[in-house]
């Protein structure tokens, strides 16, 4: 079956003159909303968008804001906290009521305050490699955290300065280095280049912050969440995944064989079975996660890669 790979493109309001950037895949009745993670984009999401479209999906798929397309106004706030406002406004701005809402490293992070906040919003959660509990912005992120005077006064000046801050995040988060060659990571730097690129990621990692997530009651999020991690992942070990599936009420951990931590990069075709299958349950399934991967797996069968 093809594959559809070009997306609707959208920039939608999410205050008084800011933008965020959003393309979707599909016209399914089950809403789903993808979020990438720190040093990346929506198309992380190029390869799982359209194959979940094809399982009868509406994929939106964002940029977060001062990330890839999306606006990025200089004194903006970029925190996690305020990451789940502006997509609460892009859900209204977009029509989506409700959505399984998928995120990756950050944007997994993203999705839990979205969840908390706005519980009306999320029908399920699935969240790929998030960070500790302990220390919400990593300790990829935390090393930035802590250097950003000597990163910003070495790299301000230079074209490619990004280049050197997201390399080391890019090939570390496969296992495979054929999964991340070097056009890839330019693909993926092209939002940070320019003499103000660098500084502008530096800005990124500044603003994540533990103060985002002090009034969060984990325990208190009740969607169904799958919490999948790549058993190769560094960053995201298997304690960490099962802390969280541990303390959400409705928490399930799933390993993703022989992958690190960008899922979507390295198998993006067992990450789609999975959000299918959390996506098609019914609130009445006893037992939904084996009925609906079994679905979905039929539906995988049809890209001949399953």
């Amino acid at each position: 079956m093809h594959l559809p790979q070009d997306a609707d493109l959208f920039r939608v309001p999410i205050g008084t003159s800011a933008r965020m950037h959003v393309a979707r895949y599909g016209y399914g009745g089950h809403q789903i909303v993808l979020l990438h993670g720190f040093a990346t984009s929506s198309f992380l999401w190029r390869h799982v968008g359209p194959m979940l479209a094809v399982g009868g999906c509406a994929v939106h798929v964002p940029d977060l804001f001062g990330y890839g397309q999306s606006d990025r106004p200089f004194d903006a706030d970029f925190g996690l906290g305020a990451q789940s406002a502006y997509l609460d406004s892009a859900f209204t701005a977009l029509q989506i009521e409700q959505a399984t809402v998928v995120g990756v490293d950050i944007g997994a992070l993203v999705a839990l305050r979205l969840a908390y906040d706005r519980p009306d919003r999320v029908r399920r959660l699935v969240l790929v490699g998030p960070p500790p509990l302990s220390d919400l912005a990593g300790p990829e992120i935390r090393e930035l955290q802590r250097d950003t005077a000597k990163y910003a006064l070495r790299l301000s000046h230079g074209l490619f300065g990004a280049a050197a801050l997201l390399r080391p995040f890019l090939s570390g988060g496969v296992d495979d280095q054929r999964f991340m060659p070097d056009a890839l990571i330019g693909r993926y730097l092209a939002p940070f280049l320019g003499s103000d690129g660098a500084n502008h990621l530096l800005t990124l990692a500044g603003a994540l912050t533990p103060e985002d997530f002090e009034d969060l009651a984990i325990e208190r999020i009740y969607q169904r969440t799958l919490v999948v991690r790549g058993t190769r992942d560094r960053w995201c070990t298997r304690s960490i995944a099962e802390e969280y599936s541990e303390r959400l009420p409705h928490g399930h951990y799933k390993p993703v064989e022989e992958v690190g931590h960008l899922v979507p990069e390295e198998d993006p075709h067992s990450l789609s079975r999975l959000i299918l299958a959390l996506a098609r349950t019914s609130e009445l399934d006893e037992a939904p996660m084996e009925g609906s991967e079994e679905r979905s797996a039929i539906v995988m069968r049809n890209f001949g890669e399953a």
